[in-house]
């Protein structure tokens, strides 16, 4: 059957993106040429159903496209140069160089149009969940009956490898049960991996695991534009989540090498490149070119783009309800300045996750966008908003026990532009969460994730689930703060503090009780990280401590004094923060006349930038009542006051507290 001359357009058009993308990784020597060769005929026809504006990349009722297979990069940056973003020729000739725009994966704020940064592959899966709850919940706020605010959709395209690992399945599986309509995952279906064929390592029936999930599936020729095209309007007009199978061609166009694994990941060279463009009718002498007649087709984007923002803005204009608009202007600009946070000053203990508890619903009852849960575990963790509904309308989110994907959908809800989200689950478990956490430190993503049972203070559960590591791990991310508040107080001043911060933040927060600390400081502030809690004059020692084991240390120092040790005791809620003050300010916490003791239960070997001696985890913990274990592994004022007076090199008796 003869093509239409809409599908002889569309063709050359997506044969520029082919080539492109070729010419990119050729010129780097670097790449993936396969996905962005396979997907063209796919991003073509997209480009006619998708609502954006180039020249407002952030513009809140676009649709939402995010490339879960991050290395399909030279497709993004192809099809944002042709629709009219901020992204020129040059940077696409300097795809994967220093300092370009263009790096080998797509990086969320380096990169203009770009919604996510993806690379771990999967993550954008979770990540577009994550954008169409946002979507979700943000509706239910500011949308009317016969008004409708927002009305986008989320695309997401993803591969063989994406939909492997572990991430997608919980993902999707909780965008099925929520009923997430407005998500429509494109799956590039060419049945190769690095290795090979994805027959050596995959058997299953991805359409039937879609239909368990409560997936629209739809199955499509991915070179043939009728059949996609019909597919995207069927799917826009779904009751549920979307997939749409697509049976693509890797490397489509590339002579010999087409449907080969061996165009994967590396450049397909310039013979190839050559014959290739000759056949399919191109000028085979130029590089990076782009057809006139191709490039006035893409850039209707930008027209149509801003004719949709400018119906928007009226729609907003002509809303039947004042209410919508302020919703909405409420959850973009959220007031942290009226939040009431709870008085503790008169608890004389209190575990710092339930101070923690009592915190996250002050947030959440005087900021409307702050919404957040758990993976299950939001009675242990003490997440649980009061009164405040449940998701899709509500503030409680419930993920299930699905904590990697539960991380990459709270980014993909920060990222939103109306959410600001917290999650949580028991510290040793954020091990399931690391990658996602990474990306949203890389990202600088405002994600709370809320880790409690925080040491060996979890006690009887033992050390499987008794995290040692953990602090040094997280606290090793640039751009993430990790707080172990002290008390309860400590608590609030750091969750005032995190608010303010555009970044991924970690509380770590305890099971068991801990003393109210009293109010006055003898220097210093949390918003710096670290201060001191008691001050010696001519101080010769120093201790340093976090979370529960502040209060021995300040017990130690008491007795140490008798000895002829004059302490200085410092909490430290988040080192990472200390990290970034000045040295002038360091030097007035942490005395450089003194020497220094560190006292942390983990690992806690990052004290060794300020301490001459770190008390810490060397083993991993045991079954048993905490207080036994905190004993056993040496967090006493007993065994602090001996390691201080080794450090000191004063012999150690027993000091009376009549004597201190």
């Amino acid at each position: 059957m003869p093509m239409t001359e809409q599908n002889i357009m569309r063709k050359k058009m997506a044969n520029t993106i082919r080539f492109l993308a070729a010419d990119m990784v050729q010129q780097a020597n670097s790449g993936h040429p396969g996905a962005p060769m396979g997907l063209a005929d796919i991003a073509v026809v997209l480009s006619e159903h998708l609502s954006h504006n180039p020249k407002n990349p952030k513009w809140l009722n676009r649709d939402r496209l995010v490339f879960s297979g991050g290395h399909a990069s030279p497709l993004i940056y192809s099809l944002l140069h042709l629709w009219g973003y901020d992204v020129s020729m040059d940077d696409l000739q300097n795809f994967r160089q220093l300092d370009s725009i263009t790096p080998g994966h797509p990086e969320y704020g380096h990169t203009p149009g770009v919604e996510m940064t993806t690379g771990p592959l999967g993550q954008g899966i979770a990540n577009a969940v994550g954008f169409a709850m946002a979507r979700a919940y943000t509706a239910n706020q500011v949308n009317s009956e016969t008004c409708a605010l927002i009305d986008h959709k989320i695309y997401c395209l993803c591969g063989d490898g994406d939909l492997q690992e572990g991430i997608s399945y919980e993902a999707c599986a909780l965008a099925g049960h929520l009923g997430l309509k407005d998500l429509i995952l494109i799956y590039d279906s060419n049945h190769i991996t690095i290795e090979g064929d994805t027959s050596i390592a995959w058997s299953e029936d991805v359409a039937k695991r879609f239909e368990a999930q409560k997936w629209n599936v739809m199955k499509v020729n991915g070179h043939c534009y009728n059949e996609i095209d019909k597919a995207f309007t069927e799917a826009k007009n779904a009751d549920k989540p979307t997939i749409i199978i697509a049976n693509t061609i890797i490397g489509r166009c590339a002579l010999d090498m087409e449907g080969s694994h061996e165009t994967h990941g590396a450049p397909l060279g310039e013979e190839v490149i050559y014959g290739s463009k000759q056949k399919e009718g191109f000028d085979s002498s130029k590089k990076f070119f782009i057809p006139e007649d191709v490039l006035i087709r893409f850039r209707c984007a930008v027209e149509e783009g801003e004719l949709a923002e400018k119906e928007w803005i009226h729609r907003q204009k002509e809303a039947p309800l004042v209410e919508q608009n302020e919703a909405l202007a409420r959850m973009l600009n959220p007031d942290f300045s009226s939040i009431e946070f709870p008085d503790f000053s008169n608890d004389k203990e209190m575990a710092t996750r339930d101070s923690n508890g009592k915190i996250l619903n002050a947030i959440a009852k005087a900021v409307p966008s702050f919404i957040g849960g758990s993976a299950d575990l939001a009675p242990s963790n003490k997440t649980e908003l009061k009164d405040m509904g449940d998701f899709p309308k509500g503030k409680n989110l419930h993920f299930g026990i699905r904590e990697h994907a539960m991380a990459a959908i709270t980014n993909g809800i920060a990222l939103y532009g109306t959410t600001i989200p917290f999650n949580a689950t028991f510290f040793v478990f954020s091990d399931y969460m690391k990658p996602s956490a990474r990306i949203a430190a890389l990202t600088k993503i405002q994600n709370f994730f809320v880790w409690t049972h925080d040491s060996i203070g979890v006690g009887e559960d033992g050390p499987t689930h008794e995290p040692i590591e953990h602090l040094s791990q997280f606290r090793a991310l640039p751009n993430f703060y990790v707080w172990r508040p002290a008390d309860a107080t400590e608590n609030v001043e750091a969750w005032r503090t995190a608010l303010q911060i555009k970044a991924p933040h970690g509380f770590v927060l305890s099971r068991q009780k801990l003393k109210t600390l009293k109010p006055e400081r003898d220097f210093g502030e949390v918003s710096k990280g670290a201060y001191i809690v008691k001050k010696r004059g001519n101080a010769n020692f120093t201790l340093m401590a976090s979370g529960s084991e502040l209060m021995p240390c300040l017990q130690a120092a008491c007795s140490l004094e008798a000895l002829g040790i004059r302490t200085n005791v410092v909490s430290v809620p988040c080192f990472d923060l200390f990290n970034e003050q000045d040295d002038t300010y360091k030097a007035e916490v942490v005395d450089p006349k003194t020497k220094v003791l560190a006292v942390e239960a983990a690992t806690a070997t990052e004290y060794y930038r300020y301490a001459d001696d770190v008390l810490g985890m060397e083993t991993f913990g045991a079954s048993a009542p905490a207080e036994q274990l905190f004993e056993k592994f040496g967090f006493t004022e007993e065994n602090i006051m001996r390691r201080a007076c080794k450090l000191m090199g004063v012999e150690y008796k027993d000091v009376s507290k009549e004597e201190c």
